[in-house]
């Protein structure tokens, strides 16, 4: 059995340039969150366009074994193509991760800096890394991962959607197999900032399901955040039971 809760919030910022969606068809379920980047004019845009061309593929396709490439590479299209008609190339940016599931099978894709966490056993199990600045200098040595959310650069992504690729740029897992208690966390930067992973275990260890974690979290991250002009701040929980 799959449970699972949204929440999105403006913060302090006057607009909400996150994203979330979600939606299921035959069994399958597909997950998206997109978070625009903030001083780019038209993140609310960018982050809506990307997120609906996923849903509205999902839809279409369902979630055949090319589908996250394909939906990634329409909605990267779309947002381009948008960008040229109202006379914003360059100006219409965000990042994304998708989590599909299908019975006891899951995979996802992800660019930028909103994460992914896999929990197991009440732990985190694995997450996405970030496409950022301060990423690379953990991969290289220079800084600690939790110094990633303090860090003066953590705002400078390296890879987005609505920048021109060579080559596609976002990550796809492979096909992984769920097990009963897994549980997923899609949240944007202004979500998982304010909150350490090891607060994010306590809230699902003691949670009575999805929402229920979700809005604990939630919680957290708006009372860590008070003072700091607040960035948008949304996120996706997920629930397995077998």
């Amino acid at each position: 059995m799959l449970i699972y809760s949204s929440f999105s919030d403006k913060g302090d910022r006057d607009i909400n340039e996150d994203s979330i969606a979600v939606a299921e068809k035959d069994g399958r379920y597909c997950f998206v969150l997109c978070d625009g980047l903030g001083g780019h004019g038209k993140g609310d845009l960018a982050s809506a366009s990307v997120t609906g061309s996923i849903i509205e593929c999902f839809n279409e396709i369902g979630t055949e074994d090319k589908f996250l490439d394909t939906a990634m590479v329409k909605a990267q299209e779309k947002l381009l193509a948008e960008q040229k008609r109202i006379g914003a190339v360059n100006q219409m940016k965000t990042t994304a991760v998708v989590l599909l599931i299908h019975e006891d099978k899951f995979r996802y894709a992800y660019i930028g800096d909103s994460r992914l966490y896999h929990f197991r056993k009440n732990k985190v199990f694995s997450r996405t890394l970030d496409h950022s600045v301060p990423q690379m200098l953990v991969y290289a040595g220079d800084i600690k991962e939790k110094h990633i959310r303090c860090h003066p650069d953590r705002n400078r992504l390296l890879r987005v959607m609505g920048v021109e690729w060579d080559s596609p740029r976002y990550v796809i897992t492979e096909v992984d197999t769920l097990r009963g208690g897994d549980a997923f966390l899609l949240c944007s930067d202004g979500f998982w900032e304010p909150i350490v992973e090891k607060e994010m275990c306590r809230l699902l260890k003691k949670s009575d399901g999805a929402e229920d974690w979700l809005t604990a979290m939630s919680r957290t991250v708006k009372e860590n955040g008070k003072g700091t002009n607040m960035d948008n701040y949304s996120a996706i929980t997920v629930m397995y039971r077998d």
